[in-house]
């Protein structure tokens, strides 16, 4: 059987590359995120990201994009991470999640 270790566990079946997503935080200060497909939005309190495993939301105090590469799928946020949540995967029921939890 010629499966790759990703298809095994239900990941992306068709024939294209698999992009790896994976994020990697240092002392709550620093964070590195591949996989990202897309910045929904972002300010210095939260960051939404489209990452290929669903919705990223990651809230802190003074928070920057330190770095992005749209072709590679990398973001580095700087700032106080406070915390990082996976969202349902359908935008809509993201952006409704932070309108309610941030007025």
């Amino acid at each position: 059987m010629n499966m790759n270790r990703h298809e095994e566990f239900g990941g992306n079946t068709n024939k294209g590359p698999v992009q790896e997503h994976d994020v990697i935080m240092r002392g709550r200060r620093l964070l590195d995120i591949t996989g990202v497909k897309q910045v929904e939005s972002f300010d210095n309190e939260e960051f939404l990201l489209e990452t290929v495993m669903g919705f990223l939301a990651i809230r802190g105090q003074n928070l920057q994009m330190k770095n992005l590469d749209v072709d590679k799928g990398v973001v580095s946020i700087k700032g106080r991470i406070f915390d990082l949540v996976y969202l349902d995967d359908h935008q809509e029921k993201a952006k409704g999640f932070f309108s309610k939890l941030f007025k």
